[in-house]
């Protein structure tokens, strides 16, 4: 590979680089030496100062780039929740090369996919995750590099260990390869940034950004709690630096939630704590009280429930007076949970983010006390977001038309390898690229936006609409549901019906459908409520909490016949 010059100018007084692109890789090299020694990231064991994660970082892009891996080249991650993600972030970053997320509970077919659809040519495992790539040998046969990574916290996780021919242990590349920082030629805002999304209820689609778009829509643009603006350039973001902020996502990393905010604290100097293996509340409330974390990020009532119920059986036991705000994304949250947080944490800031890989950070409700939190959330929109109606006018405030949620602005390029589904998502309008995700909102009077949910997912029953964001909502205040998807079933009379697929909270005692319709009577109209009830052992939702319908709605069909 040639050398050249990167996207930074001379050093300034600190002899550290000052950025001129908004180059992942650019704005990386010149905040980390002016943090060096600061705690940047601490993952169970694990513990890595801005410094160490750098010359990590360093080491695995050498032995990439002496494997041969690139710029275009994509380089996969099937990881759970580990520093060696974000080291591997920065080394592909840092050879323009591109870094692929893996949803790590797929099996060997859906890995074998992903792997093909993003033409990657290095992969980083788990090594409780090397039985599934050991069934799709085929699927790695040709990798020019394949590493097996020790898992942080490997008592946290279950898998079966396969031996991977050809394979090298991640401590064993990091030690046999140069530290020095790698040069490459052409970084640019043009680089790719890469996503996956959407595994849960189809294929994944990957989502291709700019670096730039990217860094302004995803990750903050040097904004991280969306409060002060984004900066106006890129050396600018020296000067958004903090000193002693912590921040923990409970997300996994291969997910947007929790990688585009890791993100955003990195290039700000402030300290991630991520937490290994399984979800357990109470190892988040001893790591939030342990590492007096600041913002605490929750993925909806899958991952907010079970915090809160900790907190409730052990009210006096942690400490978390320096935490001053609690927020939500990538699932929706329902008004009671919203509620009950603001109880047991006053004073804290509540804030549900609305958006996706497709479309950035397209809105967020920050809750006050008082707030009336009824209903799925109303969002302040950001000034690129509107709600358009069928014939793409926008909505009128107060009208009560149900419209499609869009955004423009800095969108991403488009999905890898799809061009269909690109011109359906995206779409111009009076000679304005927009991004329609599928959400369908209303717009209030005062110009907020009021979501239903997703298109795709709307039960047309009788010829009404309902929503199944809604019915969740509200079925899960009921004492006797821990967790539950509503789902469309086919019916001869209505065509769909309401069907209910519910985690009791005790399984010994499973609420009844008669149970839930009483429940839900004084807050649904009648065609909304569940005329089936379908109860499981564990509702199935992916690693960040996502609802998976393509699931609930075969077990529901299979029980309801």
């Amino acid at each position: 590979m040639t050398e050249g010059t990167q996207g930074t100018a001379e050093a300034d007084a600190s002899g550290a680089p000052v950025p001129t692109t908004y180059n992942f890789a650019d704005l990386w090299e010149a905040i980390w030496p002016r943090a060096a020694e600061r705690e940047a990231l601490v993952c169970g064991p694990q513990t890595r100062t801005y410094a160490q994660l750098a010359e990590r970082a360093n080491r695995l892009a050498n032995h990439l780039r002496g494997a041969g891996v690139g710029p275009g080249d994509s380089v996969a991650l099937f990881l759970r929740n580990d520093a060696a993600y974000i080291e591997a972030m920065i080394a592909a970053f840092s050879l323009r090369a591109i870094p692929v997320n893996i949803n790590h509970r797929y099996t060997g077919d859906e890995l074998a996919y992903l792997l093909a659809d993003s033409s990657s040519v290095a992969l980083l495992v788990h090594e409780t995750l090397t039985g599934q790539v050991a069934t799709v040998p085929d699927a790695v046969a040709g990798m020019r590099s394949l590493i097996v990574v020790d898992d942080p916290a490997p008592d946290t996780v279950e898998g079966e260990v396969s031996a991977l021919p050809g394979a090298l242990r991640y401590d064993d590349v990091l030690a046999s390869s140069s530290p020095d920082a790698v040069v490459t030629e052409g970084r640019s805002n043009d680089d790719t940034y890469l996503m996956y999304t959407g595994g849960t209820t189809g294929r994944p689609k990957g989502v291709v950004w700019r670096q730039e778009d990217a860094f302004f829509a995803c990750i903050g643009g040097g904004d991280p709690m969306r409060l002060v603006g984004p900066v106006s350039s890129p050396a600018g973001l020296i000067d958004r630096m903090v000193q002693g902020f912590c921040y923990l996502p409970l997300a996994p990393l291969m997910h947007a939630a929790a990688q585009w905010t890791t993100w955003s604290w990195l290039l700000a100097g402030g300290k991630t704590v991520l937490m290994p293996g399984r979800l357990e509340p109470e190892a988040v409330w001893d790591a939030v009280a342990d590492h007096g974390v600041n913002s605490l990020t929750i993925v909806g009532d899958a991952v907010g429930r079970p915090l809160v119920k900790a907190w409730e059986e052990h009210p006096d036991r942690w400490d978390v007076t320096n935490l001053f705000a609690i927020s939500n994304g990538g699932g929706p949250i329902s008004p009671s949970l919203k509620t009950r947080l603001g109880e047991l944490f006053p004073g804290r800031a509540i804030i549900d983010g609305f958006g996706s890989s497709e479309s950035g950070v397209q809105g967020s409700q920050r809750l006050q006390a008082g707030d009336d939190v009824s209903g799925l959330a109303r969002f302040e929109p950001r000034d690129e977001t509107g709600v358009f109606d069928d014939d793409l006018q926008r909505v009128e405030p107060g009208s009560g038309v149900i419209g499609r949620v869009a955004n423009t602005g800095r969108l991403p390029v488009g999905y890898l390898n799809d061009p269909e589904k690109s011109a359906a998502t995206f779409v111009e309008i009076d000679g304005e690229r927009y991004c329609f995700t599928g959400d369908l909102a209303t717009v209030e009077a005062d110009g907020t936006i009021q979501l239903l949910g997703r298109g795709s997912q709307c039960i047309n029953t009788g010829g009404e609409k309902v929503f199944p964001e809604e019915v969740e909502s509200a079925l899960v205040d009921h004492a006797a549901v821990s967790d539950v998807l509503v789902v469309g079933v086919p019916d001869e009379r209505w065509g769909s019906v309401v069907t209910a697929v519910v985690e009791p909270t005790d399984p010994a005692a499973p609420p009844t459908l008669d149970d839930l319709r009483h429940h839900l009577k004084s807050s649904l109209a009648g065609f909304k409520l569940p005329k089936h009830l379908v109860v499981v052992e564990r509702v199935e939702r992916s690693p960040a909490g996502k609802a998976d319908y393509r699931w609930a709605r075969s077990v529901a069909e299979t029980a309801v016949g």
